[in-house]
């Protein structure tokens, strides 16, 4: 019987078949990018800020530590470079697939909620005195409420307090990152490695550290940043529960697909030798025994490119 050998599935290829195989999946990574970017656009709730709230916001306005634009570089970029490591190693195309697009997925989901949380609630900033009030005289309506007469781009960040942008994509990127690692090195196979332990903890020390960071530059409350640290984290567990079912559906797929295969190249490989043998046998046969042959070729070619 003809055996059949299946090689690795090469980046080109199979890359371009899997992506097909989970279009649905990235038109939702485009939708919740579309989503996360018009929140982040919009204005925001302005909430009802009076004078005894205001005493609590009049943190010096600070040059802040880390850049927003600075996130994504290590939240995204540094766990896509890991799992293009792992490709390198062991040229899975399915595990760098799925991990790219999990990747996104939670990233993007997480950024849509905290930027709808931001637009819904309008918490201000722990410097939002300054940015209302910048050379430092408060006035306020008949209410209690205040009348701003700072920049209209300082006065709608400032209403983005709650929660921490910073902090819940760090953990939904670095978290996952984190998982994604603790399923390859396998830090609990308890061999008492405590290395792997580190190198798992570690991404999810480096978002810790972004948190500290905003609050130390005035620009978050610490509230801010525990709610942040949750959506982010929430959403980094879902995505590597995505991931690995994902994973297993699409190369639960792929090798049903290559048994098949190999099913019908078996089949035609028998039929083959059987039609050789017969005629050995019996010579060039002609009429209805032929057209039964033939017939019994188109099924099984059928079979085959199916």
């Amino acid at each position: 019987m003809m055996e059949v050998q299946h090689g690795r599935p090469n980046m080109r290829s199979h890359g371009v078949r899997v992506a097909r195989a989970h279009f649905r999946n990235w038109l939702l990574v485009v939708l919740f990018g579309g989503t996360e970017i018009i929140l982040f656009i919009i204005d925001p709730f302005h909430s009802f800020v009076g004078i005894d709230l205001m005493t609590k916001l009049k943190y010096p306005r600070k040059n802040i530590t880390i850049h927003f634009w600075v996130v994504p570089l290590f939240a995204v970029l540094f766990p896509v470079v890991v799992f293009l490591a792992f490709y390198f190693l062991r040229r899975d195309v399915y595990d760098l697939h799925q991990s790219i697009l999990g990747l996104l997925l939670s990233v993007l989901i997480t950024g849509a909620m905290t930027d709808g949380f931001k637009d819904a609630v309008g918490e201000p900033r722990p410097d939002f005195f300054w940015r209302c009030f910048p050379d430092g005289n408060d006035v306020y309506d008949q209410f209690g409420n205040v009348i701003c007469h700072g920049k209209k781009s300082d006065l709608k960040d400032g209403y983005k307090s709650f929660p921490s942008g910073h902090t819940s994509w760090s953990f939904a990127g670095l978290g996952f990152l984190s998982l994604y690692l603790a399923g390859k090195i396998k830090p609990f196979d308890r061999k008492g490695n405590v290395i792997k332990l580190c190198i798992t903890v570690l991404p999810l020390i480096v978002a810790s550290l972004v948190g500290i960071s905003v609050v130390d530059d005035h620009y978050h409350h610490w509230r801010d940043v525990f709610g942040g640290a949750l959506i982010g984290t929430l959403n980094a567990c879902w995505g590597p529960w995505a991931y690995f079912h994902m994973l297993e559906q699409s190369l639960t797929n792929i090798e049903a697909t290559d048994a098949t295969t190999a099913t019908n190249i078996e089949a035609r490989a028998e039929w083959q030798q059987m039609r050789q043998h017969s005629g050995q046998n019996n010579g060039v046969s002609t009429g209805l025994p032929s057209q039964a042959n033939e017939s019994t070729l188109e099924d099984i070619e059928s079979g085959y490119t199916r």
